[in-house]
């Protein structure tokens, strides 16, 4: 029997040219978060939908999702939350270390799909109801089974299907769970580590963090958080997947039990040749548009960090498919915190962290690991706010004991108006790496930043501009008046609405070409964007 995958509609957005896409407005970009569900006790289910891609294709699929209203949402200042009953990834479980977790799970797949489960590794979990399983107790169809385990630790966790793996995980059944410290260090709600939080706050944004630190150990402290789920698609698998539960032999033989001769599925998983490849559930340029897009109705959570610079955003990662995939951050290196939960520690001083700095973070099938990204600016070599002397209005830059120009050398803030949506005064450079200030760039300036640099920028009216690319090598409110002529750019506007945003967009990608696309074609897969803002922009994590 031969299937057909069911072409969804195709938004206005999927249809725009790449010269169209530039003047669009960068400040459409969505921002991401860790969102998910709090317990600790969790009601799931196990159901098949489809999920959709940028090519179009809807595919068949299964994923766990919510029986009922969980107990609440977090972050909570995320509007419009959801758990459906199927979702890739599953519902991320946010729970707090020493509490007692329990997770029941019904089996609502297919009857033709069989057993079904839940694995915790990293926990001791006990199980009633159900039928022993090979490595798990599992949930018969239409029947429930329930886990319970103590969350001993903090730390990022996968959780998947214990049953038929090879192609239950494959078809979605997989999951994150989210321990919270149960103490936080003091040195987390003070010193640096709370003045970026102060400045955000005077900003007018929301704390979207599910806690103020990863672990309970002083050097996990995070200003932002971000969670990243790796997997990939095997089309062919899906498809076979889809017929043979719609076979009518299999559907007659499956009325009269699971166990019924010639009702069990037999799709096979090898050789594998998957062509879509996932960051929660979507592929770029999918998941850079909300968290809880109606347009994903099984694709709740998206991927496209936001950052102020020095902001330490706490990037959790997990593996969730069969390969292992060279995750690259563009901007900086991430410092490895810890390994599914255990913290990478010193073996000759145990009070201090011993995680590496990566410049390819593996995501490794089935682990997880917690890291920190940190950009500043610091070290570039020019000036990333667009200043030289002899600039009209250029602000100061003092440096702190630390060398930024912050509210301890003398910056000021700017006043954020909820009401418009404006910044008025302060520093239009808070956190600028004083060693830069007034380096200029340019050697033969477009625009108005020039005196003696090392570069001749291309004209940015000429060059490449994307819906991700500010078209200028600066920040903030300056960007836009000192890196072009009088041509506005793109043409017909400014880049940014207001152009205060003006950010530096990293592009986080893998490192294997093939992963970067979606069913072949780039861009897609495995990308998206880190978006540099400056201090005078509201980050709003619910966009």
């Amino acid at each position: 029997m031969s299937t057909t995958i069911t072409q969804k509609a195709t938004s206005m957005k999927r249809l725009l040219p790449i010269a169209t896409a530039a003047a669009l407005m960068f400040a459409a970009a969505a921002q991401a978060a860790a969102p998910g569900i709090t317990g600790p006790a969790f009601n799931l289910t196990a159901q098949s939908a489809y999920i959709n891609q940028p090519d179009g294709n809807q595919v068949y699929s299964w994923g766990y999702g919510c029986i009922g209203a969980p107990t609440g949402f977090v972050p909570a200042a995320i509007p419009g939350a959801t758990c459906p009953t199927m979702q890739i990834p599953g519902p991320t479980l946010v729970v707090t270390q020493g509490q007692t977790v329990t997770v029941t799970l019904t089996n609502g797949l297919p009857t033709s799909a069989g057993n079904t489960s839940i694995l915790f590794p990293g926990f001791n979990v006990t199980a009633t109801g159900g039928v022993a399983g090979l490595l798990t107790t599992e949930a018969v169809p239409g029947s429930t089974v329930t886990y319970t385990f103590t969350a001993t630790s903090p730390g990022t966790r996968a959780y998947y299907s214990g049953s038929q793996s090879d192609l239950q995980v494959e078809m979605g059944l997989y999951g994150a769970i989210i321990v919270l410290p149960n103490a936080v260090p003091a040195t987390c709600t003070s010193g640096l580590a709370a003045a970026n939080l102060q400045v955000e706050a005077a900003h007018g944004e929301a704390d979207f963090r599910l806690s103020q630190a990863a672990y309970d150990h002083p050097d996990t402290c995070y200003d932002r958080e971000y969670l990243f789920q790796f997997s990939e698609m095997d089309l062919n698998i899906h498809r076979t997947a889809l017929a043979q539960v719609l076979d009518p032999k299999r559907v007659t033989a499956c009325a009269s039990g699971p166990t019924t001769i010639g009702c069990a599925l037999e799709v096979p998983t090898e050789p594998y040749h998957p062509g879509y490849y996932l960051i929660n559930g979507r592929s770029m340029p999918d998941d850079m548009d909300p968290n809880y897009d109606g347009v994903y109705p099984h694709q709740p959570y998206n991927g496209n960090p936001h950052m102020h610079p020095g902001d330490m955003v706490l990037i959790r990662v997990i593996g969730q498919g069969r390969f292992q995939h060279p995750f690259h951050e563009h901007g900086n290196h991430v410092r490895i915190l810890a390994r599914d939960g255990n913290l990478l520690l010193s073996q000759s001083n145990p009070s201090l962290l011993a995680g590496r700095m990566e410049f390819n973070t593996d995501t490794t099938p089935g682990q997880a690991f917690d890291g920190i990204f940190y950009w500043t600016g610091k070290g570039l070599g020019w000036d990333v706010f667009a200043h030289t002397t002899g600039n009209a209005g250029n602000p100061p830059c003092i440096p702190d004991v630390n060398g930024y120009y912050t509210t301890a050398s003398g910056a000021t803030r700017p006043t954020y108006d909820p009401t418009t949506g404006a910044f008025t005064g302060g520093s239009p450079n808070y956190y600028e790496w004083c060693a830069d200030h007034n380096v200029p760039l340019e050697a033969n300036p477009i625009g108005a930043v020039g005196g003696g640099g090392p570069m001749t920028l291309p004209d940015p009216l000429i060059v490449t501009n994307g819906f991700w690319y500010n078209g200028t090598p600066y920040l903030g409110p300056e960007a836009v008046a000192r890196s072009h002529g009088t041509a506005p750019l793109p043409p017909g506007g400014a880049l940014q609405n207001p152009p205060e945003e003006s950010g530096i967009a990293f592009m986080w990608h893998s490192h294997n070409e093939r992963e970067i696309t979606t069913n072949d074609v780039f861009p897609g897969g495995m990308l998206m964007m880190m978006l540099v803002d400056p201090y005078v922009w509201n980050i709003d994590e619910t966009l």
